[in-house]
């Protein structure tokens, strides 16, 4: 597992996306923006393969989760995401 400088583990991070999604694609670039700031961990979940998660996020997508923290959804950008990660450090 990756460490940051301060010793942190990387952070889990789940991208609730489909195919075709272009504004997941943006998610996933910058996704891995902040990831060179500080270790990150991201998991891809298509939501056609869950109708609970198609159902509840089917005009949400790209929804960016930390456990069941919503992060970002649709737009946004590297400074805000990493802002968002250091308000739900434990």
């Amino acid at each position: 597992m990756r460490h940051d400088d301060a010793g942190r583990p990387a952070v889990r991070l789940t991208l609730l996306t489909r195919t075709g999604c272009h504004l997941c694609d943006d998610m996933k670039t910058i996704v891995a923006e902040a990831g060179r700031t500080r270790p990150l961990r991201l998991e891809e979940v298509d939501i056609t393969t869950d109708k609970g998660l198609e159902r509840r996020f089917s005009t949400e997508i790209p929804v960016l989760m930390r456990g069941e923290t919503v992060l970002a959804q649709g737009r946004t950008t590297r400074q805000a995401l990493l802002d968002r990660l250091r308000r739900t450090d434990a």
